[in-house]
């Protein structure tokens, strides 16, 4: 398997820990993005988005968006589930991890960053602020709902690790790059915690890959 990814990419973050608790060995191909690889024609020929990951299992064509990746890894490596069986937990393993994957992520990546201050003249000062914005919302959404769902449990959904985990991981880690205040999110801090004491979570910390700042 290899994986297109970057050292501060979310997406790429969520795949990465997949692998390591799946035990699956994977060839990651750094792609920098600050200097604008992702949109050069060889990469846009591997995914059409320009963005990252991009992943390749065998001869067959890129994957690409984390949680079908996700998924994937789930179908072909069930040996390691990192969904739960029942129907109705499953559901809201995957909710939870779509309120960060789908709603939340989305709104403060790069191109989106750019776009706005581009070309609507927004200074860097007041993108950070929106930028924290949407960070608070996933944030509150998921303390309130993980505080208050009884599926919660030493984890996202119940006892053992699921997608939810690895997404609520990879928002709470950009905490600290976009300096969004923590104090208000105590369930969300006791589980991203728990989670990156853990070597699968440790070694795919986005501090951890090559390109990162020392």
């Amino acid at each position: 398997m290899k994986m297109y990814g970057n050292w501060r990419s979310a997406a790429a973050f969520r795949v990465r820990i997949a692998l390591n608790l799946k035990g699956i060995p994977c060839e990651e191909t750094f792609i920098d993005l600050d200097a604008g690889d992702q949109f050069k024609p060889a990469f846009l020929a591997i995914n059409p988005q320009g963005a990252v990951p991009a992943f390749f299992d065998g001869d067959g064509p890129p994957l690409t968006q984390s949680l079908a990746i996700l998924d994937y890894l789930e179908d072909v490596h069930p040996a390691v589930p990192l969904l739960p069986s029942d129907p109705r937990a499953r559901a809201r393993a995957r909710s939870l991890a779509q309120v960060v994957a789908c709603d939340t992520h989305p709104l403060y990546v790069p191109r989106v960053r750019n776009y706005l201050m581009q070309a609507y003249d927004i200074p860097k000062d007041r993108m950070m602020g929106f930028v924290r914005h949407w960070f608070e919302t996933g944030l509150k959404t998921l303390e309130t709902r993980l505080t208050h769902e009884p599926g919660t449990g030493r984890y996202a959904q119940g006892d053992a690790v699921s997608h939810a985990d690895l997404c609520l991981v990879s928002l709470w880690v950009g905490t600290g790059i976009f300096g969004v205040e923590t104090a208000p999110y105590p369930t969300v801090r006791r589980i991203a915690e728990d989670c990156l004491g853990q070597d699968a979570f440790a070694r795919a910390h986005p501090l951890r890959q090559p390109g990162a700042p020392a």
